[in-house]
């Protein structure tokens, strides 16, 4: 028996997101008296795999195939069965972010598993199996009871300390299974984005909203987040009025993020927007409606209008560095 928690790398490097999962795993498998077996996928080099030893993996077992190199919901699916089965686990870790929300629902069914998605603590008891997770959008809460005699667990990004134990964890290599059928998904090409902080991997992000009155208004969002190493983001009507681009739309239908602060600017807060925010562990909210929605998410709040708030926060900020 063993709790298996899933590991991205990118680029062969491992980020926050997988030590936080690590830490998570490693806790659950305390509760259930067995060992945490970390699973990477890709050519990740043994200093880096050592890493996770150090957040709690007993067992670390390294998948190196060059069919693997592009992802592929069914082929990492299988894998990821293959090596459950292989160690008994009957817990399984994976992130809740696009790549989780892919795989957990495929794994679920191959496995026979009950799914507990988005969960943001530890289980409040092991018999019955009992999860915590937030529900409609952040606005109520559930204790969710899996029965199954496999479990698959989601983590919310943001939503667990780790620290490290400096913990030694031994190293094996596994060959899965990888029939040709399997193989459906053929890219084409791949575009990587450079220079510039990703928005679901940012610690901090600074977005804007309609109160930001125009795309030619921008300029002190931009500056805020150069000056504080952040992201940028905006509400879906910004981006669908073309002032930002798609890919920095936040909320339901958008990017769903959980950084450490999240500064709102200009932003009403509709409940589609607050449901891709609501993890953020700071809410900082600029508006000159007080009676926004946004206030009631938010952990501090300014009523001012953006465009005379953030030059004055920006120069406050270099003040400070």
């Amino acid at each position: 028996m063993s709790v298996l928690v899933f590991t991205e790398n990118w680029d062969g490097k491992f980020k926050k997101v997988s030590f936080e999962l690590v830490s998570y795993a490693s806790k659950i498998a305390e509760m259930l008296n067995t060992q945490t077996v970390a699973l990477s996928i890709g050519n990740v080099q043994d200093d880096e795999l050592n890493k996770l030893g150090n957040y709690g993996a007993d067992k670390i077992v390294s998948v190196k195939n060059d069919k693997l190199n592009i992802l592929d919901n069914q082929v990492y699916t299988s894998v990821i069965a293959q090596v459950a089965e292989k160690e008994g686990s009957k817990v399984v870790i994976i992130a809740q972010n696009n790549m989780g929300k892919a795989l957990a629902p495929r794994l679920s069914v191959k496995l026979k598993a009950g799914l507990g998605a988005g969960v943001s603590k530890l289980p409040s008891s092991v018999e019955p199996f009992t999860v915590f997770k937030k529900v409609y959008s952040g606005k109520a809460y559930s204790n969710l009871v899996i029965k199954s005699d496999i479990k698959i667990l989601t983590l919310a990004q943001n939503s667990f300390e780790f620290e490290e134990n400096n913990k030694s964890a031994s190293i094996e290599s596994f060959e899965p299974t990888l029939n040709d059928d399997l193989f459906k998904t053929k890219v084409g090409n791949v575009e990587k984005q450079t220079g510039k902080i990703l928005l679901t991997d940012a610690e901090i992000v600074i977005s804007g909203g309609r109160g930001m009155k125009a795309s030619d208004q921008w300029g002190p969002i931009e500056e805020l987040a150069e000056v504080l190493g952040a992201a940028t983001a905006c509400s879906r009507p910004v981006s669908d009025e073309g002032w930002r681009p798609h890919e920095e739309h936040t909320g339901q239908t958008g990017k769903i993020i959980a950084p450490n602060l999240y500064i709102a600017a200009g932003i009403s807060g509709a409940i589609q927007h607050l449901a891709g925010i609501s993890s953020s562990k700071c809410i900082v909210a600029i508006n000159t409606d007080k009676d926004a929605p946004i206030f009631e998410a938010a952990n501090y709040g300014i009523i001012g209008d953006a465009s005379k708030v953030l030059p004055e926060l920006i120069q406050a900020v270099k003040e400070i560095k």
